[in-house]
Order: C-alpha cells, then structure tokens, then sequence
C-alpha cells in the first residue's frame, strides 16, 4: 500500500518497491538526476535529505523490499559512490542507482527502497566529515 511521508524540506511517497522524494519549495533545477546515475543536490540540502531518508528506513514497506532484493547486509560492491562537492555550485554529486523525474514533476526523482541505506550510510559520512552536526545542531 502506497504511504506519504510530508517533512518541511521533502514530501516522500512509497510504492512498491521504490521512493519518491520532491523537494517542497526549492529552486527550479535543483535537485537534478543526470541521466539516472545519480543525484546532484545542493550542500545546504543534505542534512533534510538525510532525515527524509531515515523516515523511509522507519517504514515497513522499506524492510520488505530490501529482503525482497536480498540486501539485508551492506556487503558487496556499494551501491553509491561517496558524495563529491562541487565549491562552485554549492553542489554535491553522489553517483548511483536514482530515476530520473518525469516531465512536470517538480523536480521529484525515485530511489528503489532497497538502496537507501547505502545511499544514507554516505549521505551521513559526508555531513559528518563536513561538520554539519555542529552546525544544525544534530
């Protein structure tokens, strides 16, 4: 059954075996899915993201589907790649399993539910290794 997930940076629903994050209110452009290998959000963004994909880790739907695709450890070739920051955009790029919005879709993108852990385990070293928890109080 499809859930709806709303927090102040994102909107989050399941179905099926996937995730669909929209960002409430942000620039057009941002964030962006370069060819479904990854994505490209912005710096600030990270630490909302971050909790956004914990609340899907929090859902039922999300255990099914990872022991439904066999991923109930993180062994093996990691899904992401560690994020890369780009200074000059204010961005960061993190490669990986991620579908592209559909046309007029306010810049949504969908993540299988069985890569989000790897892709949060990432998420949340960059921000550590950026000192982000100091500086949003986390």
């Amino acid at each position: 059954m499809p859930t709806l997930t709303e927090l102040p940076q994102w909107t989050i629903r399941t179905s099926g075996d996937q995730a669909t994050f929209t960002p409430a209110g942000r620039d057009p452009g941002t964030p962006r899915v370069p060819g479904g290998r990854g994505l490209v959000l912005r710096e600030e963004d990270l630490p909302g993201f971050a909790k956004a994909l914990g609340e899907v880790m929090k859902l039922p739907t999300y255990w099914t589907a990872r022991a439904r695709a066999g991923r109930l450890t993180l062994d093996g070739e990691p899904a992401w790649s560690e994020p890369r920051h780009d200074p000059e955009g204010g961005v960061v790029h993190v490669a990986g399993p991620c579908h592209p919005p559909r046309p007029g879709s306010g810049g949504s993108f969908t993540v299988d539910l069985a890569d989000i852990r790897a892709l949060r385990v990432r998420i949340a070293a960059y921000l550590h290794q950026r000192g982000f928890e100091a500086r949003s109080g986390g």
